[in-house]
């Protein structure tokens, strides 16, 4: 299915009774790091803590009377279950989550919290759609996948929309990159406001199934990703893919160890907690920090969700 700019100003005017509409921030120090303006769009300070409630909102609220009173069901490792789950609250429709056995406490806690039924499963992707069918079936629940849906698209394309509403022109836009619905999103809003700059896609490099993916020209999936991750570790969906393949995207990957290193970095120098998922494009500026050098650079800073009885520079 096409999605075209107008579906995200749709889904803007969809979500926005119920959206935060999150700060763009500013690092001098980090400025100067990478000899670039930066612009950080702070997502960790959306609703659930991430940008995934946008697209979860606008899937529910596009739903039909008769499809919404039969609840909502979908399958994430923590912050799109949150995001469905708080936006089947806000309708007042039943959600359930399917979650892998290792999911965050905080994020586990946070769906069932927002009133959400969590069913765990194995910690594979295989499990994750085996169980979701059975509870689809069980409930007759409609299916909002986490990044392989035009409604999730839209939703998550309004992130970077107001971005470029708000600052204007940028030379780069980077966005991190698991199952592709920010980045396809991010793709759709910069090609229509800001079409001459590049979008990048930040990812873990044992997670890095879209570089292959827009490497090779077609699908590549990683059966068992590794990295600290938690919210990168899916494959590309397909129609990400084809958005990512027009909008000319660009991959760059990155080390967990880097990851870490920008995370805390961040908190350090802007004083806000980034989950390592979120990390991955303040790693990426560090990393190619040549290829940003003089340009005006857009960040989407993901999430915000850390178990912090867990930080990874405790371990």
């Amino acid at each position: 299915m096409t999605i075209t700019i107008e579906d995200v100003w749709a889904a803007t005017e969809r979500i926005n009774a119920f959206a935060h509409r999150t700060p763009v921030l500013r690092s001098h120090s980090l400025d100067q790091m990478v000899g670039a303006e930066l612009h950080f769009k702070a997502e960790n300070f959306q609703r659930v803590g991430a940008f995934k409630f946008r697209g979860a909102c606008n899937a529910v609220w596009s739903l039909d009377d008769a499809e919404a009173a039969q609840g909502v069901v979908t399958h994430s490792s923590g912050n799109h279950g949150q995001a469905l789950a708080l936006a089947a609250q806000t309708r007042g429709i039943p959600a359930y989550v399917v979650m892998p056995e290792d999911s965050a406490k905080p994020k586990l806690a946070a769906v069932r919290g927002y009133g959400a039924e969590a069913i765990l499963c194995a910690s594979n992707l295989d499990a994750r759609e085996q169980t979701c069918a059975e509870v689809q079936q069980r409930t007759g629940a409609v299916m909002i996948h986490p990044y392989a849906d035009h409604r999730i698209i839209a939703g998550q394309a309004t992130a970077a929309l107001e971005l470029l509403c708000e600052i204007g022109h940028v030379d780069s836009l980077i966005a991190p990159v698991s199952g592709g619905g920010l980045l396809a999103g991010s793709a759709l809003s910069l090609g229509a406001l800001c079409p001459s700059a590049q979008i990048i896609g930040a990812e873990p490099e044992g997670a890095n199934d879209a570089w292959l993916s827009m490497q090779a020209g077609e699908l590549r999936g990683i059966s068992k990703p590794n990295t600290i991750c938690d919210g990168l570790r899916a494959n590309l969906g397909a129609l990400n893919f084809e958005i990512l393949q027009l909008h000319q995207a660009q991959i760059l990957t990155v080390s967990d160890a880097e990851t870490v290193a920008a995370m805390r970095l961040v908190w350090e120098r802007m004083n806000i907690i980034i989950e390592p998922s979120c990390a991955t494009v303040v790693a990426v500026l560090l990393r190619y920090r040549e290829q940003f050098a003089g340009q005006r650079v857009g960040l989407i800073l993901s999430g915000g969700n850390v178990d912090l009885d867990a930080l990874p520079w405790a371990r």
